[in-house]
């Protein structure tokens, strides 16, 4: 996901996004605890891509 194609996006339609990645995130935390986690590699783009998400909330908003 990159910054530029979240700019598009709108600040309610980023809201959803970033609930959803928080979600998604503390899902896979679950995962990895309990030894299940299948793709260890995927809590740090999700990670990233939750930051993209609040950085460009952060900028519409000022």
């Amino acid at each position: 996901m990159k910054a530029a194609d979240l700019r598009d996006l709108g600040a309610d339609e980023l809201g959803v996004k970033e609930r959803d990645l928080s979600d998604q995130l503390f899902r896979m935390r679950i995962q990895k605890s309990m030894g299940q986690l299948e793709a260890p590699d995927k809590v740090r783009t999700v990670r990233r891509d939750l930051a993209r998400v609040k950085t460009v909330l952060r900028q519409k908003r000022a």
